[in-house]
């Protein structure tokens, strides 16, 4: 075996552990991992705003209000006008997405962070360097990079 090759393994390991873990959220609650991190935003931060919930889960406003608007047409969550300014919209998880968000598992990189969080700070550095230094010689610095641990298409289509 090439001196590559184990890292490569290593790697094709993380995609296909984010892939399943992916797929096991989506069968279990029938929500992404994007839906189910705007649930928990809302669930969070109690009727926020769509920029509210967008500068929590670190997504664009924009991303933010498409996977709002699907899981509206759901019946997941609902906007509502506020009662101290009639111009602002805040987002309301119904029962329907609270149950989801209830039976859903786990997100990936909760595990990952409980984890991460028991080793000593220089392996923690040691890791981000090793990773962030494979992302360069992948040519992946520039690739936005949301909190969302999800494979697939770039841009993937989650409406259900």
């Amino acid at each position: 075996m090439k001196d590559y090759e184990d890292l490569l393994i290593a790697l094709r390991r993380i995609t296909r552990a984010i892939d399943i873990h992916s797929k096991k959220l989506q069968k279990r609650s029938g929500l992404t991992t994007s839906q189910l991190l705007v649930i928990d935003a809302i669930v969070k931060l109690e009727r926020p705003t769509p920029s509210s919930i967008a500068r929590e889960i670190l997504l664009s406003q924009g991303t933010v209000t498409n996977l709002i608007d699907r899981m509206e047409k759901r019946d997941l969550v609902k906007r509502e006008k506020s009662d101290r300014d009639g111009r602002s919209v805040l987002i309301a998880v119904t029962d329907d997405g609270l149950k989801r968000h209830k039976e859903s598992p786990d997100l990936l990189q909760d595990n990952f962070l409980a984890e991460f969080r028991k080793l000593s700070s220089w392996e923690q550095r040691l890791l981000l360097s090793s990773v962030e230094r494979i992302a360069a010689m992948m040519d992946a610095e520039q690739i936005d990079a949301s909190p969302i641990l999800t494979s697939g298409a770039i841009g993937i289509d989650d409406r259900k």
